[in-house]
């Protein structure tokens, strides 16, 4: 994923052409560090944009002294509109919004984008868009307009193969990359002057996984790095590694980043509070991942993942692998 996107921020951001840039969409479950990814290869360019640039903005008008924002994050509203969604990007930059109506606040953002120097925006929680309402459908025919502003376009959702956000796209099987008829937007607003069809890459940022050797190793390392950052006075190496421990955390997390570190951050404040200054199967049967009410998540949007409980983590049990059985001559002539 980190490949890909700053590959594509990169090339976007040096282009010089007035041709509508492509855009990345981000999708994963919820908790599984999708905006946390992005917003570290977005901030990863922006220092080297503004190094690069010696940290003044290239497009800069004479006189002017706009504040250079190579990347700008939005979250996406609960009810998106195509004004609220202008709104959300506008206050961003602390721009005006009053009385303006559709067209206005286009312009402003545009605007904003440019005075700014914006090469990236991140629009997360995309999928909290409802395909079925017409304000939604209005409202990513805007974003897609968005795209000829010059930008690297970065939608952030869950599960957005089945949000209906590519509905009216095809998937192009020689490249994998998601294609679009124009938007609606760009024809009334004159966004865009050409009929150039916009183009997203795709990319899922999936959980751990605990079935195989390799998925297994990539579990612990995880694990070991978050060892390494805790700071309980009591803990000892492998604490989180050796042993049973990397398979009751992922039974207890699914193997979601956001439920781990939500799991640690509780079992951490208990272990402090206990004075036992350690994590242990024994302390961490007694924290409850507890997601209801999460602030700035919509949990039907499905950004709130079920966290299994204590109970299911003790009683589920991975099957035992019987490749290697000798189940007998009865078992042989029946296979034969």
């Amino acid at each position: 994923m980190a490949k890909l996107l700053n590959g594509r921020i990169e090339s976007n951001a040096l282009k010089h052409k007035p041709t509508t840039r492509a855009g990345v969409m981000i999708t994963g479950g919820g908790y599984q560090g999708k905006t946390e990814s992005a917003c570290e290869v977005a901030a990863a360019f922006e220092d080297r944009w503004l190094a690069l640039h010696h940290y003044l903005n290239p497009d800069a008008l004479p006189g002017a002294r706009d504040l250079h924002v190579p990347v700008a994050y939005v979250q996406t509203p609960v009810t998106a509109k195509p004004k609220s969604t202008c709104k959300a990007i506008l206050s961003f930059y602390g721009a005006e919004t009053k009385n303006m109506d559709l067209p206005d606040l286009v312009r402003q953002v545009a605007s904003s984008l440019h005075d700014h120097g914006t090469k990236v925006l991140l629009l997360d929680d995309i999928t909290r868009l409802r395909m079925h309402r017409a304000d939604d459908q209005d409202t990513l025919d805007l974003l897609r307009a968005f795209m000829s502003m010059h930008v690297t376009l970065v939608l952030i959702g869950v599960n957005i193969p089945a949000s209906g956000l590519q509905r009216e796209g095809r998937c192009d099987t020689g490249t994998g990359q998601y294609i679009y008829a124009p938007a609606r937007h760009a024809q009334v607003h004159g966004l865009e002057p050409t009929q150039t069809e916009r183009r997203f890459d795709l990319v899922e940022l999936d959980r751990f996984r605990y079935d195989t050797d390799e998925q297994i190793a990539a579990w612990i390392a995880h694990l070991a790095g978050v060892e390494n950052e805790l700071r309980l006075m009591d803990a000892s190496e492998g604490m989180l590694t050796d042993g049973v421990m990397p398979e009751y955390l992922y039974q207890r997390t699914g193997g979601v980043v956001g439920l781990l570190e939500r799991f640690m951050e509780d079992g951490c404040r208990e272990a402090i509070a206990t004075g036992k200054e350690r994590l242990t199967e024994e302390l961490l049967e007694g924290i409850t991942i507890d997601l209801a009410g999460a602030p700035g998540r919509d949990a039907e949007a499905g950004e709130v993942p079920a966290a299994p409980s204590p109970r299911a983590a003790r009683t589920r049990k991975r099957p035992r692998n019987t490749v290697l059985d000798d189940r007998g001559p009865a078992a042989a002539q029946g296979a034969g």
